[in-house]
């Protein structure tokens, strides 16, 4: 298990925010969990593990974002 903090991971212009991002190796995949320290939601996704950590904690950083506005302005999932 690889755990690490990155700062503004998906590049936006509001601010510093930080999210934990931990990798974990699953037979021929990677599985990436991103967590917001503050609220404790994470998201997962599985990746190609020839991808660089940086690229796969950016993605999951986004992953994280999109589910965390989703959740201030109230839309449900589907």
């Amino acid at each position: 298990m690889y755990r690490r903090f990155m700062s503004d991971a998906t590049g936006s212009d509001d601010g510093d925010w930080e999210a934990i991002i931990e990798f974990r190796r699953i037979g021929t995949a990677l599985q990436v969990i991103a967590i917001d320290p503050e609220t404790g939601r994470e998201v997962s996704m599985v990746g190609d593990p020839r991808l660089s950590h940086h690229e796969l904690g950016r993605l999951a950083a986004k992953k994280l974002r999109y589910v965390l506005n989703k959740q201030r302005t109230g839309q449900s999932g589907g």
